[in-house]
Formats: C-alpha cells, sequence, structure tokens
C-alpha cells in the first residue's frame, strides 16, 4: 500500500498571516447560530422560487436573472468515482451527489434561511401535526415522456423506503416509538403522511428523492439483492429516467462522469424558458487532492474546494485571474476518528476485533488518553494551514443545536500518561506501551486512500499516539474495501473518517447515534444481533432521539441535544479533530452563483448558466 508522508512547508507564523488574510479579504459567508437561520455576508439572494402554471402544467419559476443557453461546468470528484447511480443505494457521498442530479424531491431546503420548500411538490397543509397532507404539481413528467403523480411518491415510500430497501436511513429517520408512518393516495397528485404524534423533523426528511414506479417495480419484485444491483454504473445512459435537471449521458470509469440537460426538467426561467442553461455538467474522477488542483491549474475543471496553503496562493492571483474566490464557512460535516467498540461475535462464531482490543477501546481511560494525545492545533496549523478550527463536538460549529458550552483541550500528553497509568497500562523497552496483562498496545488506523487531508491526518496521529507508546499501523484503504470492513465485515480497530452533515436537524444524525442505526459505527449491530447489549451510553442517547424528535418546541430540543454532543465528548467513542473552512474558487464566466453555508456554491445548477463575454 503506498504511503504518502507529507512535509510540512509553512511555519506558525505563516499559517496565522494566512487565517488573517482570510477574514480580511474573502467575502464571509458564516450563518449565524440562532433559532432562525441569517446569513451575514454581501451576497443579493434571489427570491425564492414561484410556481407558475401555463398550460395546465405548474412550473416552478426560478427567480433568477435570465441566463444564456449553452456550455458545460466541469467540476472534479476524489477518490473512485461513483459506487451505483440508484440513489436509494448509495452509501457513499459520491454517489448520492451523482444520482440526486437526476432524482428530485417533494422539498428542498432554501440555501438563505434553511427553510423547507416545496419541489415537486406544489405545496403542503400539516393538521394536527399529525397528518401532512401534499398535493404534487400538475403536469410533470419524466425524462421518457410519462407523468409524474402521487403513484410514483405512493411506490417510492411503500415499496422502498418503507420496506427497507438499500441504505435504510430514511426508514430509520421516520421510525417513531418503533411505528413506521402511514403513506397513501387521496388523489392523482395529493398523498398524506400520517404518523401517531408530532415529530419535529418530519416534512424535512419526507422532502426523499422519489423514484419512476413503472421503471423500479419489476426490480423491486425480485427483492434487496437485485435492487441493490439496479442501476449500477454498469448500466448503458439511455436506460435511466429521471426527475432531475441532468440525466447520466456518459461513464467511464476511473475518468469522467457526463451528465446532460434533461429536457422535459419543470423548472423555468422569468422569461418562461426551460432550465437547465447548460447543456452538461461533467464529473472529472480525479484520484487525490493534488490531481484535482492540476486539473483546475490546467483549466481542465471549473470549480474547486481550496485546501490549507493553496488559500493564500490562490487568493494572491484572483485579481488577475479567471476565478472568484468564496469563503463559505464551517464545513457542515464532521473529521473524526472512531474506535470499534464492537464485543460481539460473527456468524463464525469469532469476534469482530480482537479481544485484547476490545478491553483497550472499551476502556474510557484509553479512550480519553487518545484524545489528550491528538495534537489539533498542529492539526490546523500544518494540514489545513490555519484555514480551519479545532472540533470536539458531534454537531458541526455551523450547527444551531451546537453545544457552545463544550470548550474542548489542548494536547495533554501528562494527562494522557496518568489515564493510561488508571487503567493498569504501563511503559516498557523503548518506552513502548503495554497493557497490564503485558499486551504490547498494536493496532491499526485505516482511511480510504486518495484522500490527501485524510492520509495526512493519519500520519499525524500514528506520530501523537507513538509519541505516548502506542504503536500504529496506518493503512489507507481503497473506499469500497474500507466500507465493506466498517458496514459488514466489521474487522477494525479505529478509522479516520467524515461524515456529511445537516446545521438545521440532528434527527438526520440517528442513525450514526441511534443503538441499532446502519451508520453506528462505533458499534455496530446486525440484523443477527438481537440481545439488548447496549452500554449505558448507548440507551441515553436512543431515549435522546426518541425525545428530540417528538419535541418541537426549539429550546427544549437544543437541551436535549447538547446533551446529547455531552455524552460523546465525555464517552468519546469517535473523537472529533477539526472543521475546515469552505473556500471555493470557481470560474468568473459562469453567472448566477450564490454562495450558501449550508448548500455550496453549485447548489441551484440549474440556474447557472455560462457567459463567456
Amino acid at each position: 500500500m503506498k504511503r504518502i508522508i507529507y512535509i510540512i512547508l509553512f511555519v506558525l507564523i505563516l499559517a496565522l498571516l494566512l487565517k488573517s488574510c482570510i477574514r480580511r479579504d474573502i467575502p464571509d459567508a458564516d450563518i449565524s447560530k440562532t433559532n432562525v437561520l441569517k446569513t451575514e455576508n454581501t451576497v443579493n439572494y434571489p427570491p425564492p422560487a414561484q410556481t407558475v402554471t401555463l398550460d395546465g402544467i405548474d412550473y416552478l419559476q426560478a427567480q433568477t436573472p435570465i441566463g444564456k443557453y449553452g456550455g458545460e461546468l466541469i467540476t472534479s470528484t476524489i477518490g473512485e468515482g461513483p459506487k451505483t447511480f440508484n440513489i436509494f443505494s448509495s452509501k457513499d457521498a459520491t454517489s448520492s451527489e451523482m444520482s440526486g442530479l437526476m432524482y428530485d424531491a417533494l422539498f428542498s431546503t432554501n440555501p438563505q434561511t434553511g427553510a423547507v420548500e416545496p419541489k415537486l411538490a406544489k405545496n403542503y397543509e400539516i393538521k394536527n401535526g399529525t397528518v401532512y397532507i401534499v398535493n404534487l404539481r400538475h403536469g410533470l413528467k419524466w425524462s421518457d415522456g410519462a407523468e409524474i403523480t402521487a403513484d410514483d411518491v405512493i411506490f417510492t415510500w411503500n415499496e422502498i423506503i418503507l420496506k427497507g430497501l438499500g441504505n435504510t436511513s430514511i426508514k430509520d429517520a421516520v421510525t417513531i416509538d418503533k411505528k413506521l408512518p402511514k403513506v397513501i393516495k387521496t388523489g392523482k397528485y395529493q398523498v398524506q403522511f400520517i404518523i401517531t404524534k408530532p415529530f419535529a423533523p418530519f416534512l424535512r426528511i419526507i422532502g426523499a428523492p422519489i423514484v419512476p414506479k413503472h421503471i423500479f417495480k419489476d426490480v423491486v419484485k425480485k427483492g434487496a439483492k437485485e435492487f441493490d444491483l439496479f442501476y449500477s454504473t454498469n448500466t448503458p445512459p439511455e436506460k435511466f429516467v429521471v426527475s432531475g435537471a441532468f440525466k447520466l449521458k456518459e461513464y467511464v470509469a476511473a475518468q469522467r462522469v457526463v451528465f446532460e440537460r434533461n429536457p422535459n426538467y419543470y423548472m423555468i426561467d422569468k422569461k418562461n424558458q426551460k432550465l437547465p442553461y447548460l447543456n452538461k455538467l461533467v464529473y472529472l474522477i480525479v484520484g487525490d487532492l493534488n490531481n484535482e488542483i492540476l486539473k483546475f491549474e490546467a483549466k481542465e475543471t471549473d470549480i474547486i474546494s481550496l485546501k490549507g496553503s493553496n488559500v493564500a496562493r490562490y487568493k494572491a492571483k484572483e485579481a488577475n485571474s479567471d476565478y472568484k474566490i468564496y469563503n463559505i464557512g464551517s464545513d457542515t460535516g464532521t473529521m473524526f476518528i472512531v474506535f470499534n467498540l464492537n464485543k460481539r461475535k460473527n456468524a463464525d462464531n469469532k469476534f469482530y476485533v480482537n479481544p485484547k482490543k476490545q478491553m483497550w477501546f472499551n476502556d474510557l481511560n484509553f479512550r480519553k488518553a487518545v484524545d489528550y494525545a491528538i495534537d489539533r492545533k498542529s492539526m490546523v496549523q500544518n494540514i489545513a494551514n490555519g484555514v480551519a478550527a479545532p472540533l470536539f463536538t458531534a454537531e458541526s460549529l455551523n450547527s444551531v443545536y451546537l453545544n457552545k458550552d463544550i470548550k474542548g483541550h489542548n494536547r495533554n500528553m501528562a494527562l494522557a500518561t496518568q489515564l493510561l497509568y488508571k487503567s493498569g497500562f504501563k511503559y516498557g523497552r523503548n518506552q513502548k506501551l503495554y497493557d497490564k496483562y503485558d499486551n504490547k498496545v498494536e493496532f491499526d488506523l485505516y482511511t480510504n486512500a486518495g484522500n490527501t487531508e485524510r492520509e495526512a491526518l493519519g500520519v499525524m496521529i500514528k506520530q501523537d499516539l507513538e509519541d505516548l507508546g502506542m504503536y500504529v499501523n496506518f493503512k489507507p484503504i481503497e473506499f469500497n474495501s474500507l466500507v465493506n470492513k466498517m458496514t459488514s465485515t466489521l474487522d477494525w480497530d479505529m478509522i479516520i473518517m467524515g461524515l456529511t452533515g445537516s446545521p438545521l436537524e440532528p434527527h438526520d444524525g440517528k442513525n450514526v447515534w441511534y443503538s441499532n442505526g446502519s451508520l453506528h459505527l462505533f458499534n455496530q449491530r446486525t440484523s443477527r444481533d438481537t440481545k439488548d447489549d447496549r452500554l449505558d451510553f448507548e440507551k441515553e442517547l436512543d431515549t435522546i432521539f426518541d425525545k428530540g424528535a417528538l419535541e418541537t418546541d426549539f429550546k427544549k430540543r437544543k437541551e436535549l441535544y447538547d446533551r446529547y454532543q455531552q455524552i460523546i465528548y465525555n464517552q468519546k467513542p469517535i473523537i472529533y479533530l477539526y472543521s475546515p473552512t469552505r473556500i471555493v474558487a470557481i470560474r468568473k464566466k459562469f453567472k448566477n452563483i450564490y454562495p450558501s453555508p449550508l448548500s455550496g456554491v453549485i447548489y441551484n445548477i440549474e440556474e447557472i448558466y455560462e457567459d463567456k463575454n
């Protein structure tokens, strides 16, 4: 396995100057930490899109300036590319992003306020907090010309989501007191979602993508295995039937993914011309961050997220360049290391994790020692070059539910050593760490190969923990292999990983924190694990997420989610590292760009156009 060791070229003073430069010169788009999100920047967002009915069709009319047709926007993706184009089988961010382009949802999120807005839905009504009446737009069509109706919504929910086909995250999120919602058709263009009691995040969750019944119905009948293979990366592009602004045109493994405009898309501009403006949206599969930079500098791509030292260099050139830089605030996701606390056995009656490692990882003093040995400040300065902040919470720094009372701590090797001594660890020859049974403390640390930021973190964490006497085998591996370890074989020790998140709704992370969640990484359970062997803090997390979803008062919800963050900080099954500041450069020729801390830069891809003048 190829290992990349990073030589840090910038000293502390340069990093501090860089941080100061960013704060002073780059337009700030941070969101406030209040119940009602407000952008605090100079971006003049257009009004929300409006419904306009023409010839019996309920179009969604964009309120952005009129654009020009033609051209293409070329972006890039790190790693091996998409694993599937099935929106409901996706388990990685790349696949979800690309399949999400092709399938619109009932609702979307306002990029400025975070409010839920109709998309495929025309409007909605909530009765008694338990009945959600959703009216669909009339006259919308799938890309093959078939009409989009309530039948597609009912099929998507009742036959795919609620039956747990593919990724079960949505099903997990809408389960209330172990009961699923009822989804019924009440008209050709109307559906009702019925739940047993008021459920705060429900409206946002039911804005899930909708797929065409006439395309998916046959494969659904064949069961979960066939469903997961449906719309794979081997599917001919002409087979895709979509509702989104773009449709797959070409996929070349390890090279590129090309999408073309969907002529049946239901959004129009203020002249009632059909969107999108762009002919193509292209993703180049670049492998790693270094190749991504090279592609942008060679003008082979049009947009890039900048990391670390590249920010200052690109900022210095911006005035005489063909690109513009945006600071869109703290990342909405989180970066962390996770311990494998699993004490169970697999189907072959073998432990997933070596018993002696189980003992270490399930020792709170051991986990605390690891936490205090990690040098977050050095990570921020040396890997992110100051364009980040240390992170200690399970919620991102821009979350409206952030627990501000968790202040974190500096690296403290003396305290880390004391914690190890408390649990009987000791030092032997060459100051190597041994447990009380004379086992050498040695374990594997994984991350996904090709993500140079995480590989750099791995190198630093390995050194930090070896300073504590631990021996760490750092192993960057192919992403699919890593996912298989995390969710199937469960044979891993520690992993450096990141998860996307929502700054608006902690319940979106239920599948991570709930004890039987599909992404409960630190103590993953399988369908064969029926015994209630939850740890005490897992039981409390389950209770918090049950109560938090049912509580509709923001202040009371905040108190509950503050508590869950405190539990994670105290128990440390996951140790958070830092939160990067999102800095994006995009070619100036692209118009209708309204950077959002909630949604990024090209969230409104159907309204973006290319102006070469």
